[in-house]
């Protein structure tokens, strides 16, 4: 986990400098050096000089096709109208953004964001537990007494395991994906469905927003010689023209689902949900224990596995170290 977080800092700081260097001759441009541009600057210089080559042009073949479907990055209305670039502290993630990168026009009243992956696809690591209400928290529709009723026999187990022995190990607990984790799954899934049938329209979309943000942004998913970028034009704030400055490539509005279809195990999977919604959105949910002692509560791994086609991704090939 620190390796993919000092990797992911490092990739945003690379995104930041190469945006710099190829607007600053072309517009004004400015960094703004709050504490997240520090430590992503320090991340960044930790990795031997091939590594950094590595980022950085990875970062530059991503950029050269921003600037290209977002006019607005290279053409200011004045001098006065400064492109701001910023590195978004992480605690903007809890409130519903997943932007860690921000590029903001003030003149223009005009920002995009940017969500950078190093190698990895997880939209969100949430948590189950007695405490949370993951109905209020991420659906803005609380959970039934029912559903914490299920749950309950389940985390006061763990919790007596761990007054009992805090050094007790979850791989000391026999059968566990029996006893653990598809009781609490089974709940999870009945409740979602309780919930989305109780609140028509308005589980599905409120899961995906909670997923995938409430802004709209641009994912660069940087792989192994590879760059993907995905558009989440959920508003249609992205790939806005400049005066008669158009795009060089269209950006589809994104829909967002209405209704769950269906939740289903993962085939032969004891640990992994497979939910579907309309609109060509399926997600998965992979719960487990988020350290090697027990714990009243268990995470889960949540992956986009498809998008609907109006889900504008495009891949750029990399030849570098």
């Amino acid at each position: 986990m620190a390796s993919q977080v000092i990797n992911g800092k490092a990739f945003e700081y690379a995104l930041l400098l190469e945006f710099y260097n190829r607007l600053e001759v072309i517009t004004s441009v400015s960094i703004t050096k709050n504490e997240s541009y520090h430590i992503a600057k320090g991340y960044f210089e930790s990795f031997k000089e091939n590594k950094q080559d590595t980022f950085r042009i990875t970062a530059s073949a991503a950029i050269n096709f921003l600037v290209d479907i977002e006019p607005r990055l290279s053409n200011g209305i004045s001098k006065d109208d400064i492109l701001f670039l910023e590195i978004v502290s992480d605690k903007a993630g809890q409130s519903g953004d997943v932007r860690d990168i921000l590029l903001i026009r003030s003149l223009q009243k005009w920002e995009i964001g940017i969500s950078a992956k190093n190698n990895h696809r997880a939209v969100k690591h949430s948590r189950l537990s007695l405490k949370i209400d993951f109905g209020e928290k991420w659906l803005n529709v609380p959970c039934s007494q029912n559903y914490f009723d299920e749950i309950r026999p389940t985390f006061k187990m763990l919790e007596e395991i761990k007054e009992k022995d805090n050094s007790s190990k979850w791989s000391s607990i026999e059968d566990m994906h029996q006893i653990v984790y598809i009781p609490i799954l089974n709940a999870f899934r009945k409740e979602l469905l309780r919930l989305d049938e109780e609140n028509p329209n308005v589980v599905a979309e409120n899961l995906v927003q909670y997923l995938i943000g409430n802004e709209d942004f641009y994912k660069v998913i940087k792989g192994d010689k590879i760059v993907e970028i995905q558009a989440y034009n959920l508003n249609g704030t992205l790939n806005l023209p400049f005066e008669k400055i158009k795009p060089k490539a269209k950006i589809p509005k994104l829909k967002l689902p209405s209704r769950l279809i269906e939740i289903v195990y993962q085939e032969d999977s004891t640990t992994t949900l497979l939910v579907s919604l309309n609109e060509g959105w399926q997600i998965s949910f992979r719960i487990h224990n988020a350290s090697s002692r027990v714990e009243p509560s268990l995470k889960f791994d949540i992956n986009l596995i498809s998008a609907p086609h109006t889900l504008f991704t495009n891949h750029i090939f990399i030849n570098g170290n």
